[in-house]
């Protein structure tokens, strides 16, 4: 089985503090307990390194109560 991990950014509204960067962290490894998550909070860009679907890791940070922009 290969890997067939890719880099997907999003564009996330609604990141505060640190909590709210744990929790999108935390929703994102629900989906993929193996994602790599790097969050730039000051522009609400959120980096994910992930085997999963983009569309169901989206799911999961909106899912958190945050505004995922297309």
């Amino acid at each position: 089985m290969t890997s067939n991990t890719t880099t997907t950014t999003f564009q996330v509204q609604g990141m505060t503090c640190g909590h709210c960067e744990r929790a999108v962290t935390q929703a994102v490894q629900q989906v993929d307990p193996q994602a790599q998550v790097r969050i730039d909070r000051a522009s609400g860009k959120v980096d994910v390194d992930s085997t999963a679907p983009r569309e169901a890791i989206a799911a999961a940070i909106a899912e958190e109560g945050y505004t995922v922009a297309a």
